[in-house]
């Protein structure tokens, strides 16, 4: 997603979504909120990059036995228990929520972390984008807004 495709669409509705009332501005940005919400859950059940990519995949552990069925990656990250959406009347917001926001961070950024604090190894892991803008999200919400606009 290029910033300039966010930009355009911001430049698009800015003006006509300032025009509304603080409630109808809050309703639709919780209606956004939602909506961005429930594409980053599918995306992330699809173990996929908001540019389509796949993530990268897990290293092999030792512990784990051939054959074994594994868990997907994020699986209890990408529940409404941790994934949060909300709207205010100034945006709105899609994340993690404070006891999660540590892993998603190291994984978003791809930066450095300790596998077990108690044993003190650390790992470089590789990006995987778990919140991000894909082209559909962009369409997904000019449609929203255009929608909410048009009742209004």
């Amino acid at each position: 997603m290029a910033a300039d495709d966010l930009a355009a669409l911001d430049a698009f509705a800015a003006d006509l979504v300032a025009k509304l009332e603080p409630g109808a501005r809050r309703e639709l940005a919780a209606a956004l909120a939602n909506e961005l919400r429930a594409s980053q859950q599918r995306r992330i059940a699809a173990q996929q990059n908001p540019d389509g990519s796949a993530y990268a995949p897990r290293k092999l552990q030792l512990r784990h036995q051939k054959g074994r069925i594994r868990r997907a990656m994020f699986s209890k990250l990408r529940t409404a228990r941790f994934l949060k959406a909300r709207g205010t009347a100034d945006a709105a917001i899609v994340g993690f929520t404070e006891q999660v926001s540590r892993i998603a961070r190291v994984h978003q950024g791809g930066l450095r972390d300790y596998v077990n604090r108690r044993t003190g190894l650390e790992v470089d892991y590789p990006k995987r984008e778990l919140l991000g803008y894909s082209e559909q999200d962009l369409a997904r919400i000019a449609e929203i807004v255009v929608a909410h606009l048009a009742r209004a």
